[in-house]
């Protein structure tokens, strides 16, 4: 059902609510974001949340915001930035990936009011599922289907046309596709000040700061982990035990957490970048290893032995640094044998704020 006969439009608009999808909705958001969006469905990404607007608990209308994208040249020239900052700080942007408003809502202003309502709560939403601020959205636009009138209404910034290339599984297009236009929503006062000031810190940004593996580096991961005794049985072992570790390491490198976002990094690899790890070739075409791999591999490498990978890695890329720092932690609810709760030393970098070491 629509509008209710006796409502008046602006009491729908003032009735209408935004709020994350529960867990228990996904699949119904799925199955009608690819029934009725011209690009269909889109699984979730590293740093994703998916939205639905509701009236009277009917859905209204459904976005998915997920990360930035990694080039946009109009956007990076707006922001001011360059590559030797730009992907450190690309996580305090969000991309507005998916906007649908389901068929039997096409009323006016419901979309503008849709967008107003998702802009009061993002940044909230985002520091809690995230950990880190959100200071500006953008959105692309295909001018051949749509003229962008609904992020206008709800002043989105227009930018200008991309150059029309795509990401593919090999990388980016070879040949230009449809050019979009990119609208971008500031968050915060001045985005562009804050996004490009020198001092991280500022930024409230936590952790060891993220970089772009260049080739040279991708083929030298794996290498740190090639004396690391493989304790899998060779029945059924199809990724090489250096190349799954290289590809961990590569990914929390960037700045992925947890098996799954390093599985999702991992599958998001171009043809040409999944060569330089050593991944294995099947049917002409190089691929990576699977989630359960992943987190089988993890679980039974032992700890010294990855620790060791790890300290070759920094020995040969890491920052110099003039001093070093020891801390401890007791790790929480980590009993060992003799039922003695787990400390950990570790031995920190102050300038690369690299952990050289850990000892348990």
């Amino acid at each position: 059902m629509g509008l209710a006969r006796h409502t008046e439009p602006s009491e729908t608009l003032m009735q209408l609510q935004v709020r994350p999808v529960e867990r228990g909705e996904e699949a119904r958001y799925q199955e009608q974001m690819a029934r009725h969006h011209y690009l269909g469905a889109l699984p979730k990404i590293g740093e994703t949340i998916w939205y639905v607007a509701t009236w009277r608990d009917r859905w209204v209308a459904q976005l998915g915001v997920s990360a930035a994208a990694l080039k946009c040249g109009v956007r990076d020239r707006w922001i001011g930035w360059d590559f030797r900052i730009q992907y450190d700080r690309l996580q305090l942007l969000a991309n507005n990936s998916r906007f649908l408003i389901l068929p039997e809502w096409h009323r006016p202003n419901i979309g503008s009011r849709v967008l107003s309502l998702l802009e009061r709560r993002i940044v909230a939403d985002w520091q809690a599922r995230y950990g880190h601020p959100l200071l500006l959205l953008e959105t692309f636009v295909d001018p051949g289907r749509f003229h962008g009138g609904v992020y206008r209404a709800a002043n989105w910034i227009e930018l200008g046309l991309t150059l029309g290339y795509r990401r593919t599984c090999e990388g980016y297009s070879a040949e230009t596709d449809t050019p979009k236009l990119i609208f971008v929503r500031p968050l915060c006062k001045a985005p562009c000040t804050r996004l490009t000031h020198p001092d991280r810190d500022r930024l409230k940004l936590t952790g060891a700061p993220r970089i772009m593996l260049n080739a040279e580096q991708m083929r030298a991961l794996p290498q740190c982990f090639s004396t690391i005794a493989d304790p899998r049985t060779a029945r059924g072992r199809r990724h090489r035990l250096p190349v799954v570790l290289g590809l961990v390491a590569g990914a929390a490198l960037c700045g992925m957490q947890g098996y799954k976002a390093i599985h999702d990094w991992a599958k998001n690899l171009g043809q040409n970048a999944r060569e330089r790890f050593g991944c294995r070739k099947e049917q002409g075409r190089y691929v990576v290893p699977s989630l359960f791999v992943i987190r089988d591999c993890l679980v039974r490498v032992e700890p010294d032995a990855l620790d060791k990978g790890l300290n070759a890695w920094n020995q040969a890329w890491g920052a110099q640094d003039e001093a070093l720092a020891i801390d401890g932690k007791t790790m929480k609810n980590a009993i060992d044998e003799d039922g003695n709760q787990t400390h950990i030393m570790s031995v920190v970098g102050h300038d690369s704020k690299t952990c050289y070491t850990q000892k348990k």
